[in-house]
């Protein structure tokens, strides 16, 4: 069984849908879903907030180029165009890390970068991340660092940034999810 996390966000357009589609595009393989946060844009491209939360799904028929390759299908489908890095987009859907079972996957290929090498330094990651897993750890330089732990190296101006907002995403697993 593969496990992953998943960083969504985006800010242009629909925001919540956009969200909202990468969850009914997963369907039932979406087992947990964080609060919604409102986060400044990253990056240095001026454009509008985000909204940002972050996933966690099983799929056993899926490795870590598979998500990645889900992710992709999921941002095309929202319309999504790269334009500029870092700039403004209707959805981001990033693989932060993924697990084989108990086993990390690693992967340092042209596509795929796992775990994510910039998530230890995105408040908007870590911050949902721990509202969903508050024992999550993450890889950084070749050990296993606890979420908690890298968020509190974050500058605190960054990490407040990211609000918590009252919207919701929903996990559907009836008929149609998937």
């Amino acid at each position: 069984m593969t496990s992953t996390v998943l960083s969504i966000g985006s800010n242009l357009g629909d925001r919540l849908a956009h969200l909202q589609s990468v969850l009914d595009g997963l369907g039932p393989r979406v087992r947990a879903v964080s609060p919604v946060y409102e986060t400044d844009a990253w990056g240095g491209v001026e454009q509008n907030p985000f909204l940002n939360a972050v996933l966690i799904a099983d799929d056993a028929g899926l490795d870590a180029h598979g998500w990645l390759r889900r992710g992709q299908e999921l941002e095309q489908a929202a319309d999504r165009v790269r334009e500029q890095k870092w700039g403004p987009r209707t959805l981001d859907v990033d693989v932060i890390t993924c697990h084989d079972g108990e086993d990390e996957v690693r992967s340092r290929d042209a596509d795929l970068t796992l775990p994510h090498p910039l998530a230890h330094l995105r408040a908007f990651v870590l911050i949902p991340w721990l509202a969903v897993d508050p024992d999550a750890t993450l890889t950084v330089g070749g050990r296993s660092r606890r979420v908690a732990y890298l968020l509190e190296e974050i500058d605190p101006a960054e990490r407040a940034g990211v609000r918590r907002t009252d919207l919701t995403l929903a996990i559907r697993t009836g008929p149609g999810a998937d």
